[in-house]
């Protein structure tokens, strides 16, 4: 069954596109229809609120959560997507462990280019901490740029003297704008979502000129990532970005940080997300939700 789930969501995915490079209009408008067909699970609560000046949406799930919080940034590329596109996969975290979850609006480019989004993230965890929430009981958790936002919120926070959260769960993460990446040649073609041109084309927008070798652009290949907490990257085979997470792994190792590169064979870009319509995806999820229990079960109530 599996097989033919994989085959299905590889022919959604490579349904014909426009030529050329998008509009960041064309762009946002697709991400958001792909996205709305994603299945969000029954008996969420979810209430508008701010966080560090952002709009945020938090997601509760039915019944009092448990202790632990659960700081959630989505993907589109660092030019899409809202906490509304993310609703499924922040919706399948919080099912999965009991606990709540806030999914931040940061400010997306191009109107509001590199390090903008870091800018408003760091705000975010800086408020949870402000607001009396332990570190020991967040865990930052993101797909796609959202999973680099992860991984770059955590390194800001570092720089900043920050108390670090948790953990950390990344997605499919966008670690790497030099796009220097082996994968990014080898799986050409196989991967049914990117391009180089295409995430070159918002990368652009997104470094507005920025050295793409920056630690805050490319932690996979470019930043210190001593004392980084635990962290648990998920990434498909069939994805350009794969190396973004196999070389962050490698060198978070050797910089003495606890780090599970989780790789799942013959599936797509953030898979998580087809959850219900494919094993490969709910498996993960439950091993993401294992995850943070492991590393939440200890929070301050």
């Amino acid at each position: 069954m599996s097989e033919e789930q994989r085959a299905r969501i590889d022919a959604l995915l490579r349904r014909p596109r426009p030529e050329g490079p998008m509009t960041i209009e064309e762009i946002r408008a697709g991400f958001e229809a792909l996205m709305s067909t994603m299945p969000v699970p029954e008996g969420l609560r979810t209430t508008r609120t701010t966080l560090g000046d952002r709009p945020a949406l938090r997601v509760d799930p039915e019944g009092d959560p448990r202790a632990g919080t659960i700081l959630y940034f989505h993907g589109g590329g660092w030019v899409s997507g809202s906490p509304e596109t993310a609703l499924s996969l922040t919706g399948h975290l919080v099912t999965r462990t009991g606990r709540a979850a806030y999914s931040l609006d940061y400010r997306l480019a191009p109107e509001h280019p590199f390090p903008a989004a870091i800018e408003d993230t760091l705000a975010a965890y800086r408020a949870l901490l402000d607001g009396g929430t332990d570190p020991s009981a967040v865990v930052l958790a993101g797909d796609s740029a959202g999973g680099g936002l992860v991984v770059t919120t955590c390194l800001a926070a570092r720089d900043a003297g920050l108390p670090l959260p948790a953990a950390l769960l990344a997605f499919s993460p966008g670690l790497d704008a030099t796009r220097t990446g082996a994968s990014m040649e080898t799986k050409a073609g196989v991967d049914p979502i990117f391009t180089r041109a295409a995430v070159e084309h918002t990368g652009r927008m997104y470094l507005a000129g920025a050295d793409p070798s920056a630690p805050l652009l490319s932690p996979a290949v470019c930043a210190d990532l001593t004392g980084l907490p635990p962290m648990l990257l998920q990434v498909g085979t069939n994805e350009i970005l794969l190396d973004d997470s196999t070389r962050l792994a490698e060198r978070a190792r050797a910089a003495g940080v606890d780090v599970i590169l989780d790789v799942t064979a013959d599936v797509p870009h953030v898979f998580q997300s087809f959850a219900g319509a494919l094993d490969e995806a709910d498996e993960a999820l439950d091993r993401a939700a294992l995850f943070l229990d492991q590393h939440l079960r200890a929070s301050p109530a």
